[in-house]
């Protein structure tokens, strides 16, 4: 068995072991979790900070998250899923009834690279980076982890898939910080933005751990 053949199987073997660790009540969080409109009021808590902070500069800054995501996305769904064209596992006929299924979801045809992964994973870095802030960064990473993690448990993705998905949200984020770096230095080396007396960083943090919560009591009573 050569290289590659080790790290397919190691890829299937993870896939599996996480998927096959459901209960009613994971299953509902990872799903609910993976949906991507349950994060607009986190979005919108991050934009408002960076108005707040910045000001008339802003415009700056929300276009450089919105162009990560943009980036991000059209990456690793446009270009890479269809240039790799691996199937998902729950497409692949020596494993899609391995699977388990939550509510019957299996995702598009290919799987790599994940723009779950790509998206949330740059979104995370990029905008830690501009808040400079512990607790917004260890709270920002751990969402995106989570869910990172559900696309693994609900079987739509390999482990690889996921990998990908970092690499390719952690290049546009880099990337983009690096431009704003070179052609807006201000924006990033001025340490009045954000104020880090400023309690204000909070909102992001709050808005998380109310919708992890409400997440919980939904998957709770279902």
């Amino acid at each position: 068995m050569n290289l590659i053949e080790i790290l397919k199987s190691w890829d299937v073997s993870l896939l599996l072991s996480i998927n096959g660790l459901h209960t009613s009540f994971l299953d509902s969080f990872m799903y609910v979790v993976s949906s991507k409109f349950i994060w607009v009021p986190l979005y919108i808590s991050v934009l408002y900070l960076v108005v707040k902070y910045w000001k008339r500069e802003a415009i700056w800054l929300v276009l450089a998250l919105v162009l990560c995501v943009v980036i991000s996305d059209q990456i690793s769904s446009d270009i890479l899923k269809h240039l790799v064209k691996r199937l998902r596992p729950t497409h692949t006929d020596n494993l899609k009834d391995l699977i388990h299924l939550v509510k019957g979801y299996s995702g598009g045809l290919y799987g790599f690279a994940s723009s779950h992964a790509a998206n949330t994973f740059g979104f995370a870095l990029l905008s830690s980076l501009l808040f400079k802030r512990k607790i917004y960064t260890y709270a920002i990473f751990i969402w995106s982890l989570i869910i990172i993690y559900s696309r693994i448990y609900l079987g739509v993705h390999y482990p690889f898939d996921i990998f990908g998905g970092i690499v390719v949200g952690s290049f546009a984020a880099l990337v983009i910080y690096w431009i704003i770096r070179k052609y807006k230095p201000s924006l990033v080396q001025n340490r009045a933005y954000p104020n880090p007396e400023s309690k204000t960083i909070l909102i992001p943090v709050l808005v998380l751990a109310l919708s992890f919560f409400g997440i919980i009591v939904y998957s709770v009573i279902v």
